[in-house]
């Protein structure tokens, strides 16, 4: 009798112990999966999804010309040999500057021209004096009055085209012929050596000088692409000299014809350039983009993650609250990529450091 009571007392003790156990443990606090920290809310920026009109973009080669309204040739007028040169390739020059001096006979001649064209004036001017009192004195007609004054006027005319001649090439006394700086802008071709032989009938420029301050992206279009082109459309260039500089403009002439070498057509972009860092002969990437007259949502770039062969986006709530979205690109671009599904308009996404995120919630 005394163990079969024993048993059920031993059982109901251990019952006891094991509630009174239960009692006393806390509840365990609710855990978070993942939180971002002061500092890596600090080292991410936000964009806020919006729909908007979708662009495409044509990316073309082409490089760098100085305007032609805005160049200048310069040839040479006379014959001779070259002294002296004061400017090289890529100089800035001021307009009437002396680019270069030319030791030649012709100036000399033109001297000469100019010395008989003051005495032939000053003889005529004699001649008419005389012609005059002889007139007044009746000791010859009017007649010859006119061709005296008629002999004036064509000295006259003879000096004013050679002193026009001395304006315009600014000649100087002695046998120098100065080339100088017909515009102010700079030297961007160059065919001219020291000692050199000049001859008036060569074809090509001694110099050539261009104002650089707005300059031409010129892009070869493909055949394929030349349909879709039009001018107006916005233009994107970039250079491989300064490639994190982006130059905007607009195509304003397309040039109807075909390249027979390169079987493509020329369009031609007008590009600000005030800082002069775009120089003629530069090569250029020119993207062009134009509307699809659609809205999509858009995201910067930056923000979307290629990964597992699949486009995500850091979708953010909260600190606390953080979700790797799988997305749709329907076209990306440099700078913003179109979703056609996997996001909604007023969604926030991180851009800055967002693989960073991706990196710490799926790995």
């Amino acid at each position: 009798m005394q163990r079969f009571l024993f048993i059920p007392a031993a059982l109901l003790m251990g019952a006891l112990i094991a509630v009174g156990c239960t009692e006393k443990q806390p509840a365990e606090p609710e855990q978070i999966a993942f939180s971002m920290s002061d500092n890596m809310l600090k080292k991410v920026t936000f964009h806020k999804a919006d729909s908007s009109e979708v662009k495409n973009e044509l990316r073309f080669f082409g490089k760098i010309a100085a305007d032609n309204n805005k160049l200048a040739q310069v040839y040479p007028i006379v014959s001779g040999v070259v002294k002296s040169i004061a400017v090289e390739l890529g100089d800035y020059v001021q307009q009437g500057q002396v680019l270069a001096s030319i030791e030649s006979s012709e100036v000399a001649e033109f001297q000469k021209e100019m010395l008989n064209a003051l005495s032939e004036v000053a003889i005529a001017e004699k001649n008419l004096a005389v012609a005059r009192d002889l007139f007044a004195g009746k000791l010859n007609s009017e007649k010859d009055v006119a061709v005296a004054e008629k002999e004036l006027e064509k000295a006259k005319a003879e000096l004013t085209r050679i002193t026009e001649i001395y304006k315009i090439y600014s000649l100087k006394n002695g046998s120098i012929y100065n080339v100088t700086a017909p515009i102010s802008g700079f030297i961007v071709n160059k065919k001219i050596n020291q000692n050199e032989q000049i001859r008036p009938d060569i074809s090509e420029p001694l110099f050539s000088i261009a104002e650089i301050n707005e300059v031409w992206a010129l892009a070869n279009i493909t055949e394929s692409d030349i349909a879709k082109v039009q001018v107006g459309y916005e233009a994107d260039i970039r250079t491989l000299a300064f490639p994190d500089s982006v130059y905007r403009g607009k195509i304003d002439k397309i040039f109807n014809a075909i390249d027979p070498e390169t079987k493509s057509m020329k369009v031609r972009v007008r590009i600000p350039n005030k800082n002069l860092m775009l120089k003629p002969e530069m090569n250029c990437t020119v993207s062009v983009r134009f509307s699809e007259k659609k809205k999509m949502i858009c995201v910067p770039s930056a923000a979307v993650i290629f990964d597992k062969n699949k486009y995500w986006v850091m979708v953010f709530k909260d600190r606390y609250n953080i979700e790797t979205r799988q997305v749709e690109p329907y076209r990306q671009l440099p700078d913003v990529t179109y979703l056609s599904a996997g996001l909604n308009a007023g969604e926030q996404v991180i851009v800055k450091n967002a693989l960073l995120v991706y990196d710490a919630l799926n790995d």
